[in-house]
């Protein structure tokens, strides 16, 4: 296990002085994001089109001691505005193909959300069975729109050597280890989640229990951590549409890691994680409203370092 970066927070630099931040903090893995909602100008798509270019990325990388954990290209590929759900799947399937040259192992997306119907112009986010609308809303976006690109965008990566990571999401088809694992059963085994565990925990899902659910498909792991506030959650429940700047009146925010939970939960949670399979990278995802982005940062790698020694677990002795 070692600890890594998703680097959009550092896009304001160069990424020279990318690297020289992270060395300081004892991080030599990246995670890029090339396109969509990640807006990170480390990582461009058009080294695809120039040898030169790649050339040049992976000698830097090479040169600074860099690795890359995975490329992200979050975006909504089944969105209903058919430009935009174009142009979403254009960049997860050219960062699949970037993936490949770089011997980069795993691609993140989110699954994406359809409207309700053909001529819909806003995805539709189904959270409740009824009135029964809703259920014929949902049937109809998994027959139709989910299943049929997943099963060839799952394809065309085991195709290219590369497994996506899909990160679970509410607001999105696959927000929970239910609907993970049921467009795993769809896509194939080159479909699996990019597991962050604060979307589990402000969705009221143990995400250490939800490990054990999930189990070989995780690929890839966000560190990032999220706090509950019980005197609002009363009022407004999980799903609070507030600004997450509004801090004060949320029931929830994205916290740096070990700001929602502390050293005892992040300990059993990679454990289980080890327990599990996974062994891979911690990637520290920064979202804390209330620290800077240098600050969240600093404290998330100084708590992640102390929990993981960067080496292969020893053979057990029973083997």
């Amino acid at each position: 296990m070692r600890v890594g970066c998703f680097t959009p927070l550092l896009s304001s630099l160069p990424l020279e002085d990318v690297f020289k931040k992270l060395k300081s903090l004892n991080i030599d893995t990246v995670e890029l994001g090339t396109g969509n909602y990640p807006g990170d100008p480390h990582c461009k798509l058009s080294m695809l089109e120039s040898k030169t270019e790649l050339k040049e990325f992976k000698q830097k990388l090479e040169d600074n001691g860099f690795t890359i954990s995975a490329l992200s290209s979050h975006g909504n590929p089944l969105h209903p505005d058919k430009d935009r759900a174009r142009h979403d799947q254009e960049v997860s399937r050219k960062t699949i193909l970037l993936a490949e040259k770089l011997g980069v192992p795993v691609v993140i997306d989110f699954s994406g959300c359809p409207g309700d119907s053909p001529q819909s112009k806003w995805p539709n986010w189904v959270t409740c069975p009824w009135p029964p609308d809703y259920l014929e809303i949902l049937k109809w976006q998994w027959e139709k729109v989910v299943e049929p690109y997943w099963v060839k965008r799952g394809k065309f990566a085991a195709d290219h050597g590369v497994k996506i990571a899909i990160e679970m999401h509410p607001g999105f088809v696959v927000y929970s280890p239910e609907t993970m694992l049921r467009l795993r059963q769809v896509a194939g085994a080159s479909v699996g989640c990019n597991y962050d565990p604060s979307h589990m925990f402000w969705q009221g899902i143990d995400p250490i229990a939800a490990i054990r659910v999930l189990g070989d498909s995780i690929f890839h792991v966000h560190a990032k951590d999220t706090q509950i506030y019980s005197v609002n959650l009363p009022r407004t429940g999980v799903l609070d549409t507030k600004s997450y700047t509004d801090e004060r009146n949320r029931a929830w925010i994205f916290r740096t890691c070990g700001y929602g939970h502390g050293e005892e939960w992040w300990r059993e949670f990679i454990s289980t994680l080890r327990m599990y399979g996974y062994d891979y990278v911690l990637s520290i995802e920064h979202e804390d409203s209330i620290m800077s982005p240098d600050e969240g940062l600093t404290k998330a790698a100084a708590f992640l370092n102390s929990l993981v020694i960067r080496q292969q677990p020893a053979a057990a002795w029973w083997v």
